[in-house]
């Protein structure tokens, strides 16, 4: 038997890893729900394994993967925050995680309960005057807060509103999701010495296609870190001519007890429930991405909507107005369990002092890697900054990706390469408020050793990452035609 079978051929006939009760449903019963053409006829090839060989096999796929729990993750923009394990036990409380969303409302009132609270809550911090919870992610729910406005332009009889202006460091999904929602994006350059806003070429747009804007999409701090001052002119300017103002709340992390977006001016606001309430994310799930309106837009919240009274809590239709349902039931409930007790467990003291901290941590590595690393904006930065590689390509062609890959050898995880687009060899860092300075120190101190094997030694950065189960990728041929499956005889590679 060769190597490669003793690796990856699991099982042997016979073997089984849980052990079932015979079936008491007669053969012929299923051969009558079953439709002949989709019963198979002979059985499927899967492995014939036992439970140990199950659990070491995902097991040890599991040690393969990076997490928060693992090491230090900078994603900046990304706010990968440490998941306090007393969300994930209140998301499991049977009361919780064993009812159904269909169930009668009298036999669900603690589930609607949460979700009323935390819609108050969340009204309360973002300075808006209803929220839906239904938007599945961020995205998700940028989308919902453009037809909203959608739906509120048609309403005053100005549904030929059709530009949605979009800053040059905004984040992808922001053009990605005016084009759904039927809009035309136009780009707003950023103040090159600010990193805001430039305000003389936003007023030029607007003195130029006014009648026609039906919002601007904002990120307060932005994708750079740097909060824009001007927020509120440019809130009256937008206003003036009839536009809404979006807020993209990728970044809320930073603002948490300190501003609200409703303050600044913003019309509509997504919360990334999985981002700044400490939601286990990625790999496409789960995620949760809240809408904050004006009262003025209340009547198109999709519904229903939570409500209380003298007989307890129930669902309310939210009108005729209404853009109607943006997903099947009430959202990603278990992520909102989790962001119920996230809230509840800072209280406001606690949630300003998660952004204090945040805003600290960041401006400290910002601070110390700067002798190494050119900043691309060097001013006070809320809680993420962006450095960028652009002298160690120049100088002896190593990249941002190259940094990012090395970063990897000392157990921990890359920041956001390559973004915002505006920043050549950006490296955008998020040290998010869970971090202990010993993390920081140790992060700064692998910086600084890889700046100076980029001067020195530069193929070892080039070729990294070394330690990794996997090395460096063909990353173009691993995304268009992924080799996800081994099969016996087949060749295997990284």
């Amino acid at each position: 038997m060769s190597v490669e079978s003793l690796i990856f051929e699991k099982g042997a006939p016979g073997r089984r890893a849980a052990s079932l009760a015979a079936m008491d449903v007669p053969t012929e019963a299923l051969e009558d729900l079953i439709p002949a053409n989709l019963l198979r006829a002979v059985p499927a090839p899967l492995p014939e394994v036992s439970e140990i060989e199950v659990v070491r096999h995902y097991t040890h796929l599991s040690q393969r993967n990076f997490s928060v729990d693992t090491g230090f993750y900078p994603l900046g923009s990304c706010t990968m925050k440490y998941n306090p394990k007393l969300n994930e036990d209140m998301a499991v409380l049977p009361g919780f995680a064993h009812i159904h969303p269909l169930q009668p409302v009298e036999t669900a009132q603690g589930a609607i309960q949460l979700i009323y609270e935390l819609e108050q809550y969340l009204a309360e911090i973002a300075g808006m005057a209803r929220v839906t919870l239904q938007p599945s992610a961020g995205a998700h729910g940028e989308l919902t807060g453009l037809m909203l406005i959608k739906a509120y332009h048609q309403s005053q009889g100005e549904g030929h509103r059709n530009l949605v202006l979009i800053p040059d460091n905004a984040h992808g999904t922001n053009p990605a999701s005016a084009t759904l929602a039927d809009y035309r994006s136009v780009e707003v350059k950023s103040d090159t010495r600010t990193g805001g806003i430039d305000m003389e070429h936003l007023k030029a747009l607007l003195g130029a296609n006014g009648a026609s804007v039906a919002a601007i999409m904002m990120t307060n701090p932005n994708t750079l870190g740097l909060f824009d001052v001007n927020i509120a002119e440019i809130a009256r300017m937008v206003h003036e001519v009839g536009g809404q103002l979006y807020y993209d709340g990728a970044n809320a992390n930073a603002v948490l007890g300190i501003t609200r977006p409703g303050d600044m001016g913003f019309d509509v606001v997504h919360f990334n429930l999985h981002k700044t309430c400490s939601t286990p994310h990625g790999g496409g799930g789960p995620g949760a991405g809240p809408i904050g309106v004006k009262e003025h837009l209340v009547p198109f919240l999709p519904g229903p909507l939570p409500a209380k009274g003298e007989q307890g809590y129930s669902w309310q239709d939210p009108g005729p107005q209404s853009i109607g349902k943006v997903r099947a039931n009430m959202g990603n409930f278990g992520v909102l369990v989790r962001a119920y007790t996230y809230i509840r467990t800072h209280g406001p003291d606690g949630l300003r002092h998660v952004s204090e901290s945040a805003i600290l941590n960041a401006n400290y590595l910002k601070h110390e890697i700067s002798p190494d690393y050119e900043i691309a904006y060097p001013l006070i930065c809320q809680h993420e900054f962006v450095a960028t590689a652009e002298r160690y390509k120049d100088e002896h062609g190593v990249t941002a990706l190259d940094i990012a890959k090395r970063l990897l050898d000392f157990g921990m995880y890359a920041p956001t390469v390559y973004f915002p687009l505006i920043v050549h060899e950006a490296l955008m860092i998020e040290p998010t408020e869970t971090e202990t300075r010993e993390t920081l120190d140790y992060f700064v101190s692998v910086m600084h050793q890889i700046a100076e094997e980029a001067r020195t030694n530069p193929e070892i950065v080039r070729s990294a990452p070394h330690t990794t189960v996997v090395g460096r990728l063909d990353q173009a041929l691993a995304a268009r035609k992924p080799n996800l499956r081994w099969q016996s005889g087949q060749e295997r590679t990284h």
